[in-house]
């Protein structure tokens, strides 16, 4: 067996290994994660767009094409549903993103991917270096209906809320009552009144 073609294999385990590793980490951080292979290399996230901006209360299934050689190459990313952002493609959902597609290092990972560098998209656009042109014209020409469109694209596209989203509502609203429940126990008990001798 040739050092190479050691190398080569070990290289490959190394990277089934860490995409393994990095797919369980974006599921443990509370994402949605739909794998559409075996080998979660073809996936679908749900990603929620950052608060206070036009993006919040928009819900985006994001999809991820894991490479063979990540973490050493990038990951594709693209919005499956419509998004209006100067850096998205509007037909393809393709990102222009310098990190994921110029300066990505394997020391990156689909958490930095989903945390960081797709909300600093989303809230910090690069209208000079755009993938939508009309976007990225109206951003610069008249921001106020920039924010508009960016708002009625959310509401038209972006608006569905998934199951897992519903059932994570449902579990804070229980959580609230039961809190709200238990702070009326603690205050009846505190009563002097309802102590009796």
């Amino acid at each position: 067996l040739c050092k190479s073609c050691y190398a080569n294999g070990t290289m490959a385990v190394l990277s089934n290994k860490r995409k393994q590793m990095d797919v369980m980490k974006l599921m443990m951080s509370e994402y949605e994660v739909e794998s559409r292979d075996d080998n979660n290399t073809d996936l679908v996230i749900q990603f929620h767009g950052p608060k206070e901006s036009a993006y919040e209360g928009g819900s985006w299934k994001v999809n991820v094409i894991l490479p063979d050689q990540y973490p050493y190459n990038s990951p594709s990313i693209g919005f499956a549903n419509k998004i209006y952002h100067p850096n998205v493609d509007f037909g393809s959902g393709s990102v222009c993103l310098d990190v994921i597609n110029q300066t990505w290092s394997p020391m990156f990972d689909l958490v930095n991917v989903f945390d960081v560098f797709l909300p600093q998209l989303l809230l910090y656009p690069n209208p000079t270096d755009p993938l939508n042109i009309e976007a990225a014209g109206l951003m610069m020409t008249d921001p106020d209906r920039y924010h508009e469109r960016v708002r009625e694209y959310v509401l038209k596209y972006a608006k569905q809320l998934t199951p897992m989203a519903i059932g994570k509502i449902h579990k804070q609203e229980r959580e609230e009552e039961r809190k709200e429940e238990d702070d009326l126990d603690e205050d009846e008990l505190s009563d002097p009144s309802d102590l009796e001798m």
